[in-house]
């Protein structure tokens, strides 16, 4: 078998990946929205979503209320929150040249933690460009964390990413201790705090998107443009300089991206843990290490996957706790063992 013909054959399964994950996208947001507490025929969900079309159909005025002012919010906020955290653990994976790094582990999660539980505990109220105080706060702290990682990180002109993981570590443990404090005075708003904590999509409204959704398509396109250049950097830093990319840039312009996308997001829903972590590498084993292809496909895969967990989560509230589980758990309990699942494999690689 010829190289040209191995080639049109990766192009090709590329091609069917990319459509499968959109053909995905078009059934399950429509199934999605018939989910719930009052299950609404599929039928009748595709009426009322496909309604702007110049077709007469009688809809359910009820069905149509759920639906366009309670569930699509819910569930769009679903795929883009979900989008940006596999996006953000692609290009963070690609920085590190390492498949367990996810969104998080350079502080960004624990500074939109510190950042919640302060406007949550201290009762604080207002609302900017649509997000609410507890979202602002949460947004603010997070990118604070960031700058205090990235400024730690530095040595001389250069951020090594040994150094940047190590400093996101502490971080990390430095804000997620003064949470932990902040709970032990937070008295009747405890449950709202760890509620918080633990993520949902419980509570999204239409402005909510129309703020992440930008942001989301801002960072994706951002970083699609720099695609190329992980590529190289995967090769080595040393490498990718004589190869002619400008490293540091690069570096610090991804890790400007990974961090927006992941701080807008978890501000509006919590901690949503381990979508970053494993969507990109099950893509990643579907696709291969390109990031032109990565990427998007990375985002696609995650906004399918988070929306999926959050049906599981109506779905069971349905049928067996009546009780609103946040979907960060479900999130959790299956990112879990495939962590357990990576580590283990790649344990075996570093046994001779």
């Amino acid at each position: 078998m010829t190289l040209e013909l191995v080639e049109a054959r990766r192009r090709r399964w590329k091609l069917y990946v990319v459509l499968l994950a959109v053909a995905l996208i078009f059934f399950v947001i429509p199934f999605s929205v018939c989910v719930g507490s009052s299950t609404i025929p599929l039928e009748e969900g595709l009426k009322v979503l496909f309604k702007w079309l110049p077709v007469n159909v009688d809809v359910d005025e009820v069905h149509e209320r759920i639906i366009l002012e309670i569930r699509l919010p819910r569930v769009l906020m679903g795929c883009v929150v979900g989008a940006a955290l596999s996006l953000a653990g692609a290009v963070l994976q690609g920085i590190f040249r390492n498949p367990m790094v996810d969104p998080y582990v350079i502080g960004v999660s624990s500074g939109a933690a510190l950042g919640a539980s302060l406007a949550i505990v201290l009762g604080v109220g207002f609302t900017i460009f649509g997000m609410a105080a507890i979202s602002t706060m949460a947004f603010i702290m997070a990118m604070v964390a960031i700058m205090i990682v990235y400024n730690l990180s530095r040595v001389g002109g250069r951020v090594p990413v040994m150094t940047l993981l190590l400093s996101g570590i502490a971080v990390s443990i430095f804000f997620s201790a003064i949470t932990s404090l902040l709970s032990v005075f937070a008295g009747e708003k405890l449950h709202g705090l760890y509620f918080w904590l633990l993520g949902g999509l419980s509570e999204s409204k239409w402005e909510h998107v129309m703020v992440t959704a930008p942001v989301l398509a801002s960072c994706l396109f951002v970083a699609s443009l720099y695609a190329r250049d992980l590529n190289i950097m995967s090769l080595g830093e040393e490498t990718a300089v004589t190869l002619g990319v400008d490293v540091e840039s690069t570096k610090l312009t991804l890790i400007i991206v990974s961090s927006l996308a992941t701080s807008i997001a978890v501000s509006f829903t919590g901690m949503i843990a381990f979508v970053g972590l494993m969507v990109p590498h099950m893509v990643r084993l579907m696709v291969g290490p390109d990031h032109r292809v990565l990427l998007p496909c990375s985002a696609l895969f995650g906004a399918i996957f988070l929306v999926l967990c959050d049906d599981a989560v109506r779905w069971l509230a349905q049928v067996a706790t009546r009780t609103q589980i946040p979907v960060g758990v479900v999130t959790a309990l299956t990112g879990g063992p495939f962590f357990m699942y990576l580590l283990r494999r790649r344990k075996r690689e570093y046994v001779i």
